[in-house]
């Protein structure tokens, strides 16, 4: 009997701590609470904001030109070689002169025989007047003389210019660059026979500075260049002046030299509905050639005490637009906002939230209104948020 008491006893012992044990262990859970769902949030930004827009462009030419013979003949001596740079007024080729030489000397030759006649009938033409005073000779006999002297004239001044072209073509025999630029790698070699005006023998280019071209939608023109623009360049003197250029190089990289609109298209295209704009930048270093592609930034009005939200914290369910902010309570809260511009990583928001809100920028995946969360802090550099656009920037949730 007593052994089986002590059993009895041992057991409702051990039951009992079994029993505290485990109501222990449910105060502790009781007094944690629930962990919440872990998401990183961030502050709304408050800062004044340009409003940009990003098109497609390419670089051109400043000026561009196709070098043409003007007299023909075979290339005899080639003084540059393709995509060297050059000054204007240096020589690149000579065509063969031989001809023009010899041209040259016959137009001499033809220039001095009128000269001579003319001179003849000026000697007699003197003579025939003094008689005529002594009455010697009819005043017929002077005037058909008078108009020999007058024919051979003319004849001296045709001759003359005609030696004169023939200078000139001989002097064409030598080809200079027009202007100062870079050579094509296209030119012909020596021994080519070029003929006047149709045969291109190199192309030269300017580098500095050089165009960007892009196109631009009606829309898009009337918010840089119209009639609201204007208005708040009058209203605020800080936007008045030229709208800013900046480009974007296909490797990433922003150019250091800002451009500036100085061609625009007189209409826009009846096939695209776009403008064709031409912003000028300064290309000292030659890092910018023609052809090559680029992002073409415009900064217009700017936008102050703007509110920022980064675009991968925008939730859009059918037509409703909102964000998910951390609530007093430490809950999810969702809010409705209105959007504006697009800048960068952010979107503007006129209307939903405050500078003061905490919005949720990760962990959106499955997160409802209401629910506990475990909230991290982090700033916009942590999560490589930026005002510029950038192909890096990722707008995943």
């Amino acid at each position: 009997m007593m052994n089986g008491k002590k059993k009895l006893l041992g057991g409702l012992l051990s039951a009992m701590l079994a029993a505290g044990i485990f109501a222990g262990c449910g105060g502790q859970q009781a007094q944690q609470g629930p962990q919440g769902t872990p998401v990183k949030a961030m502050k709304v930004l408050k800062q004044d904001t340009p409003l940009t827009t990003e098109f497609a462009g390419q670089v051109r030419g400043k000026d561009e030109v196709k070098i043409l013979p003007r007299v023909s003949g075979a290339i005899v001596e080639k003084y540059v070689h393709g995509g060297q740079f050059v000054n204007e007024g240096q020589p690149l080729y000579r065509i063969d002169p031989r001809q023009y030489e010899a041209a040259v000397l016959s137009a001499q030759a033809t220039l001095a025989q009128s000269q001579a006649t003319l001179d003849n009938a000026i000697i007699d033409l003197q003579r025939d007047e003094e008689l005529l005073a002594s009455a010697a000779i009819s005043e017929q006999t002077v005037t058909t003389q008078r108009a020999r002297v007058n024919e051979y004239g003319a004849v001296v001044e045709a001759n003359a210019a005609l030696l004169q072209r023939a200078n000139d073509n001989l002097d064409d025999t030598m080809v200079y660059a027009p202007m100062s630029g870079r050579l094509d790698v296209n030119d012909v070699a020596v021994g080519t026979y070029a003929t006047s005006g149709q045969t291109a023998l190199v192309t030269i280019g300017t580098v500095d500075p050089v165009y960007v071209q892009f196109s631009i939608s009606e829309t898009e023109y009337l918010k840089y260049f119209g009639l609201g623009q204007k208005n708040a360049s009058s209203a605020n003197s800080e936007n008045e002046g030229p709208v800013m250029v900046s480009i974007t190089l296909t490797d990433g990289n922003m150019y250091p030299q800002k451009g500036q609109i100085v061609q625009a298209d007189r209409a826009l295209s009846e096939n695209t509905g776009t403008l064709t704009l031409k912003a000028l930048f300064p290309n000292p270093s030659g890092i910018l050639l023609p052809g090559m592609f680029a992002r073409v930034r415009l900064s217009g009005e700017t936008v102050p005490n703007a509110l920022l939200v980064p675009q991968r914290a925008i939730q859009q369910v059918l037509d409703k637009t909102f964000v998910l902010v951390v609530g007093d309570d430490g809950k999810s809260q969702a809010r409705s906002v209105e959007l504006g511009e697009k800048v960068g990583s952010y979107y503007i928001i006129r209307r939903g939230v405050t500078e003061t809100d905490n919005v949720i920028v990760e962990g959106l995946t499955k997160l409802q209104d209401g629910m506990d969360l475990k909230v991290t802090t982090v700033t916009p550099d942590q999560m490589g948020f930026t005002l510029v656009a950038s192909p890096s920037v990722s707008d995943r949730k």
